[in-house]
């Protein structure tokens, strides 16, 4: 998908709350296990490079934020203290303690699939755009490649949630991560688990939107769905899924949700299930025959979706501005593409 507009104001302001992020080091949702008092330290000692940005996965995101506006617009306001900023977090040695808690028993399952699956697109976009900081994060990233490697070549069923767990989110963004880079046996794994959850899916009925959800569990399966069928099956799997998408109960996956406090934990996701339907509608759209009578109704869906989500995305505090930035940039310049 091409870049769309984002004027350099929007792109320096984009990158200056991604830095500021990463660096803090509170508020901070400390979420690991505790075993003993001794398990008691901050989370910079545990995870040298992601302990800001409140949680460990939107750092990691907030970082490849400012890594892709960096790679897109080299010379954005701001562009030299991010380039300092990232030179001190990610180094080999930082990498090195996070892998080692990755590597560990609470490492196969915290922060999955989720975190994990921006860890590696922020992995890939450094590697393909032959940046330094891809050696020094690559002791994390291999530990968290083999372990979504085993993970998703050995899941049975999917995780349909509209938040975190959804694993056709996670798994369509590794799929793209692991394409990007050459590892032909993680996207095969992703592409197989993919057709294993949801090629025989039919006649889509869930109740959707939750007051909690930044996805579309609907949408979400079939943007992983258009990344590995051929545009004819994907076409006929799409009609099959929802083949009552223009009829009246769907006008709440056709229409932006209304968000009453933007500012709300809760709120703020609505805001990104905006963005993220916004995205997904226009692949869906581009996956599509244009003359294909879903067609017109995706690009419409994927224009309104935008401007609902973009209104949001400043000026809403903290829990807000942690994260959405990411997602506004990724609808705006996706990923990997110079």
């Amino acid at each position: 998908m091409p870049e769309t507009r984002l004027d350099d104001d929007t792109a320096a302001r984009l990158l200056a709350t991604a830095v500021e992020n990463v660096r803090r080091d509170h508020p901070v949702h400390w979420s690991h296990i505790v075993s003993s008092d001794a398990d008691l330290v901050p989370q910079r000692v545990l995870h040298p490079i992601f302990a800001g940005s409140f949680d460990w996965h939107s750092c990691v995101h907030q970082t490849w934020l400012a890594v892709r506006l960096l790679r897109v617009r080299p010379s954005v306001a701001g562009a030299d203290e991010a380039r300092r900023t990232l030179d001190g977090l990610i180094t080999r040695a930082n990498a090195e303690v996070e892998a080692a808690f990755f590597d560990g028993p609470g490492g196969g399952f915290w922060e999955r699939p989720y975190g994990w699956a921006w860890l590696l697109v922020l992995d890939a976009e450094l590697r393909t755009w032959g940046s330094p900081w891809a050696g020094g994060l690559a002791p994390l990233s291999a530990v968290l490649r083999d372990r979504y490697l085993v993970k998703v070549a050995g899941s049975r069923l999917p995780v349909r949630t509209g938040t975190h767990g959804n694993t056709a989110f996670a798994t369509g963004l590794v799929l793209d991560a692991a394409r990007a880079v050459g590892d032909s046996e993680l996207a095969a794994a992703c592409a197989g688990a993919a057709l294993r959850w949801h090629r025989e899916d039919a006649g889509y009925g869930g109740f959707e939107p939750d007051a909690s959800d930044f996805l579309s569990p609907a949408l979400t399966e079939a943007d992983l769905m258009r990344r590995v069928l051929p545009a004819d099956e994907f076409t006929a799997w799409f009609e099959a899924f929802l083949p009552d998408l223009e009829e009246a109960r769907w006008k709440v996956l056709r229409e932006p949700v209304p968000v009453d406090d933007p500012g709300d934990p809760h709120g703020s996701h609505l805001v990104g299930l905006a963005l993220s339907r916004a995205w997904q509608w226009r692949a869906v759209a581009e996956a599509l025959p244009p003359a294909h009578r879903y067609a017109d109704l995706a690009r419409t869906a994927a224009a309104e979706h935008r401007a609902a989500g973009l209104r949001h995305v400043f000026g809403h505090g903290y829990y807000a501005e942690h994260w959405l930035g990411t997602f506004a940039a990724y609808l705006h310049l996706n990923a990997f593409a110079p």
